[in-house]
């Protein structure tokens, strides 16, 4: 029971090493927005090819990075819909924009079926309109923004629900990115009738609290392992209690 209690003691100690590394990762996380957004104050527009390449995994580091990128928009504009924009739930204007110019002169597509499309957001607006697209090459920046997971798609003409890469692949054609641009400047100029949006941020949360539930999980494993081995050594004091007795009665005269 004494190398049982050893073991035991060691298990809880990982355990509660673990749910320490799990706090501090809570805290690390929380605050990751902050230091995100400071860093990215003031700091200089970047060609997007030096940010992120066609069909190339989104870094949770390039929410809200400016980029600048040159191409061409082409047919096929959607609305997403049940966007909140100054409080107001409107649509977002997504258009898709052939890339003719991502600042590495084609090299991060060489290897790709031909130039990317690159969803962009253009802004908001109250109702799906008329909204034309800039002819001719485009120079556009903007902030960088993660694809969103597929929820119903297409929910009616021109409507989508979700800003994702794998739904506009089908839609557009490829390659295409694995994030979208947010708009917030272009030459020619903006459409005036719709609502540049702010940048885009990492949520702050404070406290991750993934990670503070993965930090209790780990000491209540901890606390498992010693309450295991008390009712361990409980039920071995129990069963040795219920052998003296059975002894002892084996010493009593039969019944007459």
């Amino acid at each position: 029971m004494l190398a049982l209690l050893l073991v035991f003691l060691v298990a809880a100690a990982v355990c509660a090493r673990l749910g320490v590394w799990q706090l501090e990762r809570a805290y690390e996380r929380g605050e990751q927005a902050a230091r995100h957004a400071v860093a990215e104050q003031g700091a200089p527009v970047r060609p997007l090819g030096e940010l992120l390449a066609p069909q190339e995994t989104f870094r949770g580091e390039l929410v809200g990075v400016r980029g600048a990128v040159t191409g061409r928009f082409e047919d096929g504009q959607l609305f997403v819909e049940q966007r909140v924009h100054d409080g107001r739930t409107g649509y977002l204007v997504l258009a898709p924009l052939r890339v003719s110019d991502d600042g590495t002169g084609g090299a991060s597509w060489a290897g790709l079926s031909g130039p990317p499309v690159l969803p962009v957001v253009r802004g908001w607006v109250p109702e799906p309109g008329d909204y034309p697209l800039p002819t001719g090459e485009v120079d556009v920046t903007g902030y960088l923004q993660a694809s969103e997971a597929v929820a119903a798609g297409i929910v009616g003409d021109g409507v989508t629900d979700s800003i994702s890469s794998p739904l506009l692949v089908g839609q557009w054609g490829g390659p295409v990115y694995s994030g979208y641009l947010v708009l917030a400047g272009s030459e020619p100029t903006p459409d005036a009738a719709i609502a540049l949006l702010d940048r885009p941020s990492l949520p702050d949360e404070g406290v991750n609290l993934q990670n503070l539930f993965y930090a209790l999980q780990w000491w209540i494993f901890g606390l498992f392992a010693v309450g295991l081995w008390a009712r361990m050594v409980l039920d071995e004091a129990r069963g040795g209690a219920a052998d003296g007795f059975e002894g002892w009665e084996a010493l009593q005269p039969p019944a007459a």
